[in-house]
């Protein structure tokens, strides 16, 4: 009696073992927020690329204070018509500090796990690499969004308080400004998680931070407007939506795309980049 309920206890255990350690999908967010913000460095990173985005837009916008020459109604009303305030509320240089850092930090949670080994340790502790990865790419998500929506609106306040001592600042409902904020915003995660689907493909940190400099900017930059199957496919480049959504130098293109299209493009990449992460990495030995 006693040999046959030791058998079927042993032949219970392993089973009774593998639910124990299967952990809960909240569990695994938990853990992938606790070894986001683990690294000082991560903290201090998000702060520095903040107050440079901000200070860059704010910079802009005191310039314009600082040489301000024109007294006239008409005056103000023109640089206000011409679209200058919402450029100055978030600044294309502002958008290449935004990308770069963004898509670096992206990178960097990954690629780290892969350069100190942590990650073996990890695959070993949650064996469900698809569900580990989920979890990292929506705790990833949500902080550069959040991140993304706190800079764009600093920003936008900052810049238009500043213009507004001249009479050219604008209110948050001022036509194309919540399209500019959002999309600005927006830019965050999308350049996080390609960064990090890049890291998940050459997990090498020089590789992957390079990979996503040409990626994010040089490429888009590098395309033609001038050609149309250049044109088409800058288009699709987070960068190009950007601008088309700020509307800057984007009136007189040669091939004209809509505002749908550009959102669209916001959208599917970040889609796509995290599929990218998690099939990589569940596809791929350690």
């Amino acid at each position: 009696m006693t040999s046959t309920t030791t058998a079927r206890d042993a032949g219970r255990a392993p089973a009774g073992a593998a639910a124990q350690e299967r952990p809960r999908f909240g569990d695994l967010l938990a853990a992938e927020w606790l070894k986001l913000w683990a690294p000082r460095s991560t903290l201090w990173s998000l702060l520095i690329a903040g107050l440079a985005v901000v200070a860059i837009n704010a910079g802009t916008a005191y310039d314009t204070h600082r040489y301000w020459s024109r007294n006239s109604a008409e005056d103000a009303a023109e640089f206000i018509r011409a679209g200058i305030p919402l450029q100055e509320a978030f600044t294309v240089n502002a958008v290449v500090v935004l990308m770069l850092s963004t898509g670096a930090i992206g990178a960097l949670c990954l690629v780290a796990e892969y350069r100190t080994g942590l990650i073996r340790t990890t695959f070993a502790a949650v064996p469900a690499r698809r569900s580990l990865m989920t979890a990292k790419v929506l705790v990833v998500a949500a902080v550069m969004t959040g991140f993304g929506a706190l800079v764009a609106c600093c920003s936008f306040w900052l810049t238009q308080a500043i213009l507004s001592t001249k009479g050219v600042g604008v209110p948050i409902d001022h036509p194309g400004a919540w399209h500019l904020v959002v999309a600005s915003a927006l830019l965050a995660p999308v350049s996080a998680l390609v960064g990090m689907a890049l890291g998940a493909v050459l997990r090498h940190s020089g590789a992957t931070l390079v990979s996503c400099f040409v990626l994010l900017l040089l490429l888009p930059i590098a395309l033609s407007d001038d050609r149309y199957w250049t044109a088409v496919v800058g288009h699709a480049m987070p960068y190009k939506a950007w601008l088309r959504l700020a509307e800057i130098n984007t009136t007189d293109a040669l091939y004209p795309w809509t505002s749908t299209g550009a959102w669209g493009v916001l959208a599917l990449w970040p889609l796509a980049a995290a599929a990218t992460a998690v099939v990589t990495v569940d596809r791929r030995d350690v």
